[in-house]
């Protein structure tokens, strides 16, 4: 009965249009209430589930990124890549691969992303002779590398949700997640869907021929000069700087993540404020305000999805679930097709936060047993939340895309089949091939990453 109605009241919940973060809540609460157990109870998981150190790092890291994008960061990158990549058929495209690529190492939010190269990047294509869901397709898709940069406080919830978990793995002992193999495991993967999205976007220039005028004829932009191109790199490397920093700093030991984060602030407001001075007060008060709000939607999640955890513990659904899959097949090749499966499902519908937390103790017990470690997982995971973003009926990532291009979510939809496919290889590889999330990571720390 209290499976029942944890399960129809959240679902019932969303199709109300109830938040995530409060269809979850009150579908606890309304558990909590036929099992017969007190509310303080529920109140006090919440409130422990938000009251973590660690966490500190999420306000820190989001707070950065909006400086970032609203301090003018965005425009510099933008620069360099188009004179990079800008004279090459699809020359625009391609440039905003690349640039949305970098700021995503720098905002660590596909949102983000999306929001800084698509106002910039989407109404100039649209106005030199690519398609709007061309230019929507390729900023939004190539944007999704931010969820799995250093700067992203995606890996800091993934943390979270996976610091209890226990095994054995090829006679290493696995307990909890180290924020810093996260951070660097992403960055191979980072590099690979870069490359996808280059040759993806590319094909469908060359297919369609972009960019074209009206009257059909091309134009393609004049190779600068390599001059050209160290200029605009040396004005958008400190912006880029800030990834470096916080791997140097994690690294050497220097800090642990929340301060990295912490350091990672202060940089960005030198940056903005004293060197760019693209930063004014309006402007800071909308990355404050912005970094406010976002914050307090994670931290909301975070609390009812330990309250969620609760329940779930007490209920046996981890167990159940794995005996399930477990009856389903031993191959643990076929068992992980099967998990990311359901990922890839539960991700068109849940938030990116919302998916980490409630999926994590769910089918990590079970990965480990496969002989996935944490940090594998953890990037398999990111992955299939990050084709949810781009994936309707939520795709937050499409939406703002779309916004920005002023064209339907079914039109950006029906070319952006290529894009889903090499992000679907990225999860193969990721799933399949564990040294592609965790060589290098292995290789800079010094010890074994699983």
């Amino acid at each position: 009965m209290a499976l029942t109605v944890l399960c129809l009241g959240f679902v019932a919940f969303l199709l109300l249009g109830v938040p995530v973060a409060f269809s979850i809540g009150l579908a606890c609460l309304a558990t909590f209430a036929v099992e017969g157990l007190p509310f303080e109870t529920a109140i006090q998981m919440m409130v422990s589930g938000m009251n973590v150190f660690s966490f500190l790092a999420i306000p820190f890291f989001i707070f950065s990124g909006e400086l970032m994008l609203h301090g003018g960061i965005a425009d510099k990158i933008v620069d360099f890549a188009r004179s990079l990549v800008g004279h090459w058929k699809g020359g625009l495209g391609l440039a905003n691969v690349v640039a949305s690529t970098l700021f995503g190492g720098v905002s660590g939010s596909p949102v983000a992303d999306t929001s800084a190269m698509g106002g910039v990047m989407i109404p100039i294509m649209k106005r030199e002779g690519y398609s709007a869901a061309y230019a929507v397709n390729v900023t939004t898709h190539a944007s999704l590398t931010g969820a799995l940069m250093p700067t992203s406080h995606n890996m800091i919830i993934y943390a979270f949700a996976a610091q209890a978990a226990t095994g054995m793995i090829d006679g290493h002992v696995i307990k909890g997640v180290s924020i810093g193999d996260l951070m660097f495991a992403g960055l191979i993967p980072c590099f690979w869907i870069m490359v996808c999205m280059l040759a993806t976007a590319y094909w469908q220039a060359a297919k369609y021929g972009y960019p074209k005028r009206a009257d059909g004829s091309t134009m393609l932009e004049k190779f600068p000069g390599w001059s050209a191109v160290l200029r605009t790199f040396i004005a958008s490397m400190p912006g880029l700087m800030v990834v470096v920093i916080i791997l140097f700093c994690i690294m050497k030991g220097v800090a642990t993540a929340t301060e990295a984060a912490a350091i990672a602030v202060s940089y960005s407001l030198l940056l903005t404020v004293f060197i760019y001075r693209t930063m004014n007060k309006e402007k800071l008060l909308k990355s404050l305000a912005k970094a406010s709000k976002t914050t307090g939607v994670i931290l909301l999640l975070i609390g009812v999805s330990n309250m969620l955890r609760y329940q779930m513990a007490y209920l046996e659904i981890p167990d159940a679930i794995e005996a399930a899959l477990l009856s389903a097949t031993q191959e643990p090749w076929l068992m992980l097709l099967y998990i990311n499966i359901i990922q890839i499902v539960l991700g068109i519908f849940l938030d990116m936060a919302a998916h980490i937390l409630i999926t994590t103790p769910l089918f990590l017990p079970l990965a480990i047993q496969m002989g996935v470690g944490p940090v594998q997982f953890g990037m398999m995971l990111l992955l299939n939340c990050a084709l949810g973003l781009v994936h309707p009926p939520v795709g937050t990532v499409q939406f703002v895309g779309c916004a920005i291009g002023n064209i339907s979510i079914g039109e950006a939809t029906k070319t952006a089949w290529p894009y889903y496919i090499a992000i679907c290889v990225a999860i193969t590889l990721v799933t399949y091939v564990p040294s592609f999330s965790t060589w290098l990571p292995t290789l800079i720390t010094g010890h074994v990453v699983l």
